[in-house]
């Protein structure tokens, strides 16, 4: 797997595009490496491309990701708002959006850019989980 970070052109979001399958370690390497930055900006908002890359771990993986490795995470922002662009086909990242969201956390899938960007740099950011 392997991924690029970068700051938005309007300076309000930071996106993290990611290209191959995605594990519970390489995500949490990104996670950290965003929310470093996000910090050091002071920057809560980010934008998770992954349009090119697959979940490939289990629920339970996923649930332990959010419940226990993100938690334990002293840089990670749990209070960041984050939009995972995901293809239209790609199911493999429901799971972990709705366990961050049961956490408490502002994770929301999209399958549109534009969606995706409006939900970030809206200030009013209440929806569904999922709209396609």
């Amino acid at each position: 797997m392997e991924y690029n970070i970068t700051l938005s052109q309007d300076g309000k979001y930071i996106s993290i595009k990611t290209k191959g399958d995605i594990t519970r370690t390489e995500a949490m390497k990104q996670n950290i490496e965003a929310h470093t930055l996000g910090r050091k900006l002071g920057i809560r908002r980010y934008l998770v491309d992954l349009t090119e890359s697959r979940n490939v771990e289990s629920v339970v993986d996923d649930y332990e990701f959010v419940h226990e490795d993100l938690q334990a995470e002293p840089v990670f922002d749990r209070f960041a708002r984050v939009a995972l662009l995901v293809s239209p086909d790609d199911r493999s990242h429901d799971f972990f959006a709705t366990a961050s969201l049961n956490a408490g956390m502002s994770v929301h899938l999209f399958t549109s850019f534009e969606e995706a960007v409006q939900f970030l740099t809206n200030d009013s950011p209440s929806r569904n989980n999922r709209e396609r």
